[in-house]
């Protein structure tokens, strides 16, 4: 739980400006992490003159022509930036439901006034008593978080 609560995104954004794919690896998206740096060099080597890149690293270049890279390494710390916000975001959302659950449950199944018993997906307008993401009706389950939804709140 704190694992997962300690992914700062203002840190995955920062770990990308360092290296492309970096916020991504911070994050345990291996794989993302090497695409968005494979992007980066695949466009490097079709778009950027090599004279181009060896002058500007040699502090004479235009920076310009490195403009396909760099459009590339913003987009990967977008995207690092929104992956990091999401999961903190879902993170906060599953600790409040957990949260809400412990302190508001009686222990003895009895329904508790003022809160909605689990309706499994029998009510318009109802929410999933696992991830509280509102529920299609006709399905006996949480299309969100797969958590089976029978009337007698058992799970079978």
């Amino acid at each position: 739980m704190g694992n997962q609560r300690g992914k700062r995104p203002w840190l995955a954004a920062l770990l990308g400006t360092l290296a492309t794919g970096l916020g991504h690896f911070y994050l345990r998206r291996w794989k993302r992490g090497i695409g968005w740096f494979l992007a980066a060099v695949v466009v490097s080597f079709l778009f950027v003159p090599a004279d181009a890149a060896q002058a500007f690293l040699a502090g004479e270049g235009d920076p310009t022509a490195l403009l396909p890279v760099i459009a590339v390494g913003v987009a990967s710390v977008a995207d690092a930036y929104v992956l990091a916000r999401d999961r903190q975001r879902r993170h906060s959302v599953e600790s409040d439901a957990s949260d809400s659950t412990v302190s508001l449950g009686t222990g003895d199944g009895a329904p508790i006034p003022g809160v909605d018993a689990p309706s499994g997906g029998s009510e318009e307008g109802a929410s999933c008593p696992n991830c509280g993401k509102e529920l299609d009706p006709e399905l006996d389950f949480c299309p969100w978080c797969t958590e089976r939804l029978d009337g007698d709140g058992n799970g079978d």
